[in-house]
């Protein structure tokens, strides 16, 4: 029985116990010691969170491996990226400045076609700012940071009484199933309590990912249809028929005027679908409230929006059509939505 582990020994330890195996098992298997191992577990065990937002522990062989690496710097072993000074400051500029997770920088890599001395996967640039390894970042700096314990808050206002609007249930099972450009929804991105009056309309398409953003200046009903006219001019009544083909919304005030969202400012004809998602359920609106979180990263909550001018929306506008999604195969929107052919102007 062994004393030492390899990191081929790590990656097996990892699969076995996805597989549920005991660790004397683990370690009868492996020809390892079992306190051996159970120090090994102990050392290469880290906090992940799952969708949920709940934090469970597992072990990670490539962040063992690095522990492991780290011991052992006395001896002359180096980290992966220790003499790759170049990729090092590419991954601080990207966390740092442009707001990239590790996850998106490495696909940006891959998009550009761009070559560094060191190859990383993205585990392992969280596993070093987790070891504080980056001279510049930290994990303060990802833009998803472990939410701290959530003060009990009041729920927003819905209008509960919105009998005229059509509900989600109504909508095709089609539109679920993300097939199709031009099923879009719609949110707000609201300033700080008691500052200003002004607001983002945020609309994301389900199917790319596409995303418009539009400064307002209040939250009334009135003020989004004439936003929705004001798009309507920019694109045509035809094209904006086939671009907004349905939206999505939650019965925020906001929204309740379906009539004048619906109501072309050129035809008798709609110029779009609406569907009322259910009160209190923003996970039927899984696109807005994902985008919205990327959108935060520049203007985070206590911003007064009144303070920002079209041209910086813009510009957040621009930078999450052109963030490289996993959900997208590692394309931007932009770049997706082209390959297949569908015109974003």
């Amino acid at each position: 029985m062994g004393n030492y582990i390899t990191e081929r020994q790590r990656y097996d330890i990892e699969l076995l116990l996805k597989e549920k195996y005991t660790k004397p098992r683990i370690a009868k298997v492996l020809g390892i010691k079992y306190n051996t191992l159970y120090k090994e577990i102990e050392r290469g065990t880290v906090e992940q969170m799952d969708t949920q937002l709940k934090v469970y522990r597992i072990y990670r062989a490539d962040y063992a491996q690095m522990m492991y690496e780290k011991s052992a710097a006395n001896r002359g072993r180096n980290l992966k990226i220790g003499a790759d000074h170049q990729l090092a400051a590419y991954i601080e500029t990207m966390i740092k400045e442009q707001k990239y997770s590790p996850e998106a920088l490495l696909q940006r890599i891959k998009n550009e076609n761009s070559h560094f001395s060191t190859t990383l996967c993205f585990k392992t640039i969280y596993n070093y700012l987790d070891m504080g390894l980056f001279l510049n970042i930290t994990n303060d700096d990802l833009p998803y940071k472990r939410p701290r314990k959530k003060k009990k808050t009041e729920k927003s206002t819905v209008a509960l009484n919105n009998r005229k609007g059509r509900s989600i249930e109504e909508r095709p099972v089609s539109i679920q199933d993300r097939g199709q450009y031009g099923h879009w929804e719609m949110d707000t991105v609201v300033s700080a309590q008691n500052t200003g009056r002004s607001c983002l309309l945020v609309l994301s398409e389900r199917m790319g990912r596409e995303e418009i953003i539009l400064k307002i200046r209040d939250k009334k009903s009135s003020t989004v249809v004439r936003a929705l006219n004001r798009l309507e001019k920019q694109y045509g009544s035809k094209a904006f028929r086939e671009k907004f083909k349905t939206i999505t919304c939650d019965n925020g005030v906001e929204f309740l005027d379906a009539k004048g969202i619906e109501k072309s400012i050129y035809t008798k004809q709609p110029r779009t679908t609406l569907y009322y998602c259910h009160p209190y359920s923003s996970f039927e609106r899984g696109t807005n409230e994902n985008i919205n979180r990327m959108i935060r990263r520049f203007f985070p909550k206590g911003t007064n929006f009144d303070d920002i001018t079209p041209k910086q929306v813009a510009m957040v506008e621009a930078w999450i059509n052109n963030y490289p999604r996993k959900i997208l195969g590692g394309l931007s929107s932009n770049m997706y939505l082209k390959q297949i052919g569908v015109a974003t102007a």
